[in-house]
């Protein structure tokens, strides 16, 4: 591959609900430069940039995979994103590091809600931004709906100006016209042919024209002058244009079919022409690592160099790949960085650009490239990498929480620690995918952004660690506590015809709010118990305490006071006075009405105003508590709620089906509280039959 300088390369993002033409899009580019010499396809699994197994399995994608393309002395270094919110953490990296990003929508059916969560999480990004109405060759398809739903749905802060329009509907499509030098191309195997705009379309190119001549000449007041004079000229429309494309003041639109490969190189065309690059858009915040002082960087290649890693992954053959973005300097072989986030040392022994499976190693790298370095020791997504001499530190990149949590059990006894291996592979190649050890349910729980996120996380532990499992909903982490206070006496004796066991408690058992989970209180007066063997019935108490009498779980919120005792001068021991409390307590907790409680979640969901209705009736089915409901604009509505755990395992797939996709939601563990005694009983029956199933 070339070197390019820096006013060379374009970062563009390409984003979208999945289906669009994206991946299809990229293939035709590579195709039309001839970087490949036959077009794959999604469907049949042979595209460049869907080449993971999970990929042509399932005929989507799923990872972001950088597409370098070279065109017209140009580096476009695409960044093809899923369409499936599942995998918005491949989206969220991707849309840190792009200057541009072009979203694309079909012809058949406009703006859909991949693509509206997409732009909302792009709106107040420093970034250009084109749409690409695709799949222009579809049954149904409508250039004019699909531009209309754009306004419509998304409701833009810039002004959506067509650059481009179609010639022919549907299957009849036959190519494009170019408003900006207002001619005609047809395309002969993704090549453009240049020819006259025909008659059916000349009214309609005309009125388009006008408009974009007006948006572009609305950037500068030179360019008005000119405009309202008549003299504007298609070199000062290119001019206006770039300008607005670049502050965000216009949204230009273009179009295609990827199937027919029609409108591929005219859109290379527009990103080397009009998208800016990486040092047009102003100098980068950081931090000083060592102060915490906020620093500009300068993306100039002559400058000390420094990179934020967005996605590490791993090739079965190379290893450990980190994929980064260089903010400033220049980046060679055998270079050491420094890694600020860890504060050590990493030596970059290559640098790499990768087209699907295949890669070509590169000798320099400038700031404002997208590179990929092998083998980093401890380097992760979201660190930064830099000269030692000048340490910088870039914000790390906020991704989802997880949303859906699946317990994960293997199938085969003696596979934990290979599961373990296997997750924690996971977890360095996708950030939104978290893991954690449940303490009360001792449940392994894997926790991603969707269910289908999970699903394919369980195909990969199969086919890259050997690990088959299966996934469960995760028990509830429930909790018992007291309403109520007794005494209690339990005298423990023991004589096997040597040295036997004596210990003898007798406890006062109260409830104490149960955040403050217990207590313990030394009332022995006179000595009776002797202080050595005090802390041993604060022992027993602590371990009975682990095992409720309703339904074994862990009980809180009681105070356990010692006032009474007595022991042997040779029989007594630490052990006989745990056993003896750890029993005194298991006799006594039944008299203090025993409670189950439930984990309660605060539940805010984001809806447009249209589902608001379904939602709430949804959440009161679930137990739920309405907190309030705030408007945010832009038709969207906050309903926040208190919702018992046990009821929102799965509010995930649930809402994605209530709102058509478009409901978003955050959840936050706020408290413990009492379980309905008609919900309670049937939980209790069933860890009651669970543990005689055990035993």
């Amino acid at each position: 591959m070339k070197k390019y300088g820096i006013d060379k390369i374009r970062n563009v993002g390409f984003f979208g609900h999945g289906g669009t033409g994206k991946t299809s899009t990229c293939e035709a580019m590579l195709f039309n430069t001839k970087a490949i010499d036959r077009l794959g396809k999604v469907t049949e699994g042979t595209t460049v940039s869907d080449f993971d197994p999970d990929e042509t399995k399932r005929g989507m994608s799923i990872y972001t995979t950088h597409v370098p393309v070279e065109y017209d002395l140009c580096k476009l270094n695409i960044l093809d994103t899923p369409g499936f919110l599942d995998f918005v953490g491949q989206i969220q990296g991707v849309l840190r590091v792009v200057e541009t990003g072009v979203f694309f929508l079909s012809a058949q059916a406009g703006v859909e809600v991949g693509l509206e969560r997409v732009w909302k999480m792009a709106e107040d990004i420093n970034m250009s931004r084109f749409f690409f109405i695709n799949c222009l060759d579809k049954e149904n398809a409508d250039f004019l709906k699909a531009l209309e739903s754009i306004d419509k749905i998304l409701k833009v802060s810039g002004t959506v100006v067509p650059i481009q329009l179609p010639i022919g509907k549907a299957t009849e499509v036959k190519g494009i016209v170019d408003l900006v030098e207002m001619c005609a191309y047809t395309f002969n195997n993704g090549t453009p042919v240049r020819g006259e705009i025909p008659a059916d379309v000349k009214a309609m190119a005309d009125q388009y024209r006008e408009k974009l001549a007006e948006s572009a000449a609305g950037t500068d007041e030179n360019l008005i002058e000119k405009f309202f004079d008549g003299k504007l000229t298609q070199e000062d429309i290119v001019v206006g244009l770039a300008k607005g494309i670049k502050t965000g003041t216009i949204l230009p639109v273009l179009c295609g079919s990827a199937f027919k490969n029609i409108g591929a190189t005219t859109l290379m065309d527009a990103l080397a022409k009009y998208a800016p690059a990486p040092d047009a858009m102003g100098d980068i915040a950081a931090v000083n690592p060592s102060s915490g002082e906020e620093i500009r960087v300068k993306p100039d290649p002559a400058d000390p160099v420094s990179a934020l890693v967005f996605k590490t992954t791993t090739d079965p053959y190379v290893g450990r790949l980190s994929v980064l973005k260089i903010c400033s300097g220049t980046l060679k072989p055998d270079s050491v960085l420094y890694n600020a986030n860890k504060e050590t040392d990493e030596k970059v022994s290559g640098l790499m650009v990768f087209r699907g499976k295949n890669h070509e190693n590169v000798e320099e790298a400038v700031a404002g490239d997208i590179i990929t370095v092998a083998k980093l020791s401890v380097t992760g997504t979201s660190d930064t990498l830099c000269a030692k001499e000048r340490p910088v530190k870039f914000p790390p990149i906020k991704f989802q929480d997880p949303l859906m949590s699946m317990a994960v059990y293997p199938k085969s006894k003696g596979d934990e620690d290979k599961l373990s291996v296997g997750i924690a592979k996971m977890i360095e190649e996708d950030p939104t995918f978290k893991v954690h050890r449940d303490t009360v349910t001792r449940e392994t729980i894997i926790s991603g952004v969707g269910d289908l996120q999970l699903l394919i996380t369980v195909d990969k532990l199969k086919r890259k660690f050997g690990v088959e499992v299966d996934l469960q909903t995760p028990k509830v982490a429930y909790k018992e506590t007291i309403k109520g206070a007794t005494k209690v006496e339990h005298k423990y004796k023991k004589q096997t015809g040597g040295r036997g066991q004596y210990g003898h408690v007798c406890l006062e058992l109260d409830s104490i709010p149960q955040e403050k989970e217990y207590e313990f209180v030394d009332k022995i007066v006179g000595g009776v118990v002797p202080k050595n063997f005090i802390p041993s019935v604060d022992k027993g108490v602590r371990k009975a305490m682990t095992e409720g009498v309703l339904a074994g779980y862990p009980v809180v919120g009681v105070r356990a006071a010692l006032y009474f005792g007595s022991y042997h001068t040779v029989d007594s021991s630490d052990m006989a006075f745990q056993i003896a409390a750890s029993m005194a307590f298991k006799k006594g907790i039944p008299d203090c009405k025993p409670i189950l409680l439930e984990p309660i979640y605060e539940l805010e969901v984001i809806v447009p105003e249209s589902f608001m209705g379904d939602v709430i009736g949804d959440m009161n089915s679930r137990r739920g508590r309405i907190l309030g409901m705030d408007p945010l604009g832009d038709g969207q509505q906050s309903i926040k709620a208190l919702v018992p755990q046990a009821e929102i395992q799965k509010y995930a797939i649930d809402l994605r089906s209530l709102t058509q996709g478009r409901g978003t939601f955050s959840l936050k563990f706020f408290k413990y509280e009492e379980v309905p005694a008609q919900v309670a009983e049937p939980i209790i029956e069933a860890a009651k039959k669970e543990k005689q199933e055990e035993s």
